[in-house]
């Protein structure tokens, strides 16, 4: 008789399929990380987002309300795969220490000589990565026509604080109502006049359109803001400064970032993106008074070390 036929054994419970299952649950494990690890990184390394990966930058500004900014972020998105979270500050001296201390991954609000006097006093080092607009800052007068028309000794009156009351100087300086001790700088003050057709009032920002409307001075330096609470006219705008001048660089508006961040390609992006000409057409729809400005990052970050060496030597003297 022939042998019977030997029939293969049986598995012993079930470790192939546990082997099989725990294989899977490694590499699910590895692709699960991976990703994890892709998401996490969110462009950190400083590209804009192009792989169907979307990063959020945080920008604080001052005007969120405006209609521009639905332009920017919309564009933001379908341009650049970023979505752009607006924080807005109604106090200017909150978004750069908010900056600093990582709340905000950027901020729009400020122009050069702002930047420099903060980054000064506070021992800081934000730096601009891109150029928004110049808002000139206006003379007004209700009674003249013009700069030459104001009698000798005509009281004018400007803004106290450091940062606007130079500007003012150095406007009326342009319409040539007063001289400064060396062509003036960001930081002068009323003790660098050195001669003048006309009486200089500092007084609070706040009160400049005041004392116009109620005859108290002749002329007025007024902050756009204020000009407009006061329903001041633009027809009696007797001069105001140039955008295109040397003098009026300091006061372009930046965005800024860390200096840590500012070769970040994603930040330097969205600085451009503002330069987009339909940003550009609904930014001049909200703001017809500004003149729109579009320079480097290096220029801005030249001029801004510049102010600051003018902020240095302010405060030793």
């Amino acid at each position: 008789m022939s042998a019977a036929p030997v029939l293969p054994e049986k598995p012993k419970g079930r470790r192939p399929i546990g082997w099989i299952i725990a294989a899977a649950v490694v590499v699910v494990a590895i692709v699960v990380a991976v990703i994890v690890g892709a998401v996490r990184s969110g462009g950190s390394d400083g590209s804009a987002a192009g792989d169907g990966s979307q990063r959020t930058v945080t920008i604080g500004v001052a005007d969120k309300s405006l209609a521009y900014w639905d332009t920017y972020t919309d564009l933001a998105e379908q341009e650049l795969g970023v979505t752009v979270e607006l924080t807005n500050f109604s106090d200017y001296s909150l978004p750069n220490p908010a900056l600093a201390d990582g709340q905000l991954d950027i901020n729009q609000f400020q122009h050069i000589q702002y930047l420099a006097d903060y980054n000064v006093t506070s021992d800081d080092d934000l730096q601009p990565i891109g150029s928004t607009a110049v808002y000139p800052l206006p003379l007004y007068a209700t009674e003249y026509d013009e700069t030459s028309e104001l009698p000798a000794d005509a009281k004018v009156a400007i803004p106290n604080d450091s940062i606007n009351q130079a500007r003012a100087l150095l406007i009326l300086q342009a319409a040539e109502l007063l001289e400064l001790q060396d062509g003036g700088s960001a930081f002068s003050t009323t003790t660098d006049i050195v001669s003048s057709k006309v009486d200089v009032q500092p007084l609070d920002a706040s009160q400049t359109a005041n004392a116009l409307q109620q005859g108290s001075v002749a002329a007025a330096v007024v902050n756009n803001n204020f000009a407009t609470a006061a329903k001041l006219p633009t027809s009696d705008i007797i001069y105001q400064d140039d955008p295109s001048s040397a003098s009026a660089a300091p006061y372009v508006n930046v965005f800024a970032v860390r200096k840590a961040d500012k070769d970040d390609e994603t930040y330097l992006a969205l600085a451009e993106l503002f330069q987009d000409p339909a940003v550009q057409k609904a930014f001049k729809a909200d703001l017809p008074e500004a003149v729109a400005r579009d320079q480097s990052a290096a220029e801005l970050q030249d001029e801004l070390a510049k102010v600051e060496q003018d902020a240095k030597a302010a405060e030793q003297e």
